[in-house]
């Protein structure tokens, strides 16, 4: 087994692909979107990160960020919409290669964690709609804060009683994750699921684009 004892998690876009989640939810709750695919989700990104420069919940950052995207192309959102898709994030679907990956990864010793932008409510849902198997987690919720911010794994070596040294963050967003576990000193696998370009002044320790991918690097 490599030198890493954890393994931590980001959950949504990593373990789920909420693009397809979010794509589907914001269709099925506000009608057909005039945005698909990359477009849309570059553009939810933007408005959700105007949300989180300061600790609400993550139902109060969704309602608030399907609010503004919906604004912006000129769709009708009532409260009961932005309160309806609030509550979609446990039924965004994870990637087909997730749960295999993370049952392989328990079963060859390391300890699971996911560390999430979420509130706890949602992320217990999702982990019990997706059959996650995972050992603990750390949510936006626990820490009152909101990556980029180091809360997540401050909290989680102080839970877990973890060494930098010991922890590889794998994620798929190099803004929420990838940059701050570098600064923090803590390895990272960035898992590129959505087929991005990487900056040039990023260095994660592994590349993959998937999970199955990330299994066969650590064996």
């Amino acid at each position: 087994m490599s030198r890493f004892l954890y393994l931590t998690f980001d959950c949504y876009g990593t373990l789920i692909d909420w693009r397809r989640g979010i794509e589907a939810a914001l269709n099925y709750t506000f009608g057909k979107m005039p945005l698909k695919g990359h477009a849309l989700l570059d553009a939810y990104e933007a408005a959700e990160k105007r949300q989180e420069n300061e600790y609400k919940s993550y139902r109060e950052v969704l309602a608030s960020t399907a609010g503004d995207l919906a604004a912006g192309l000129r769709m009708k959102a009532d409260t009961k919409a932005l309160a309806k898709f609030a509550s979609s994030a446990p039924d965004w679907p994870a990637f087909p290669d997730t749960a295999e990956a993370l049952r392989v990864l328990g079963k060859k010793g390391y300890k699971r964690y996911i560390l999430s932008n979420v509130d706890t409510d949602l992320l217990r849902g999702t982990i019990a709609h997706s059959r996650l198997s995972v050992d603990g987690f750390v949510t936006a919720e626990e820490c009152k804060s909101y990556k980029p911010a180091f809360g997540h794994w401050m909290r989680f070596m102080e839970k877990t009683g973890a060494k930098k040294e010991e922890i590889l963050h794998v994620a798929q967003s190099v803004y929420h994750d990838i940059i701050p576990t570098g600064k923090l000193g803590i390895s990272s696998a960035w898992v590129n699921r959505y087929a991005q370009a990487l900056p040039l002044d990023v260095g994660p320790l592994y590349i993959c684009d998937s999970l199955a991918s990330l299994v066969s690097i650590l064996d």
